[in-house]
């Protein structure tokens, strides 16, 4: 019986790792420098939300159609929402408003998933670049860096896409360079 429990904590502990692995790479890819410097995404605390965004909306476009990667999708979703709500409290949001703001980050979150999701499914790098202005992008940036975040979103989808279930199951993304 203790065996078993023991088994069963093991197995918990090892997917906490695994969860925080994908997360932390999935960080990673957000705070590249292009994203902010050629593709116009504001080096502040919400231009560094919708970067992690448009990262966490890729891997869970990857997650969604093979059944053994939907809990595990799950789980990242906890993480990135935990990592947000904790930086919302570092911001010094006091605890009555966090609720709210939560709601609200997370309404963000989910229209972006709408706006997005249509244009990569048709594979249209320019309705995804529309997608992305006033969204992920300034309304004012230049075009081109707006199309240089649609290239590189195209660009990360195909390659998420090529990473084997069992990779990801195994706590690991592998790094892919702008465009």
């Amino acid at each position: 019986m203790f065996q078993r429990f023991r088994a069963n904590r093991r197995h918990r502990a090892r997917n906490r790792e695994v969860v925080d692995d994908l997360y932390t790479a999935l960080v990673n890819r957000s705070r590249q420098d292009d994203l902010y410097l050629a593709c116009a995404v504001p080096d502040t605390v919400m231009g560094r939300f919708e970067a992690l965004t448009v990262h966490v909306f890729l891997f869970l476009r990857r997650c969604r159609d093979e059944p053994s990667l939907k809990p595990l999708a799950q789980e990242v979703v906890d993480r990135f929402i935990t990592d947000v709500e904790d930086s919302i409290r570092e911001l010094g949001v006091g605890d009555p408003s966090v609720p709210k703001r939560m709601r609200k980050l997370a309404g963000i979150f989910y229209e972006r998933v709408a706006a997005y999701d249509p244009a990569l499914d048709a594979g249209d790098e320019a309705a995804l670049a529309g997608a992305l202005k006033g969204r992920a992008v300034p309304a004012d940036a230049p075009q081109d860096a707006t199309a240089r975040l649609a290239s590189y979103m195209v660009a990360e989808h195909t390659r998420f896409e090529a990473i084997a279930a069992e990779t990801i199951l195994a706590g690991t993304l592998q790094p892919r360079t702008l465009p």
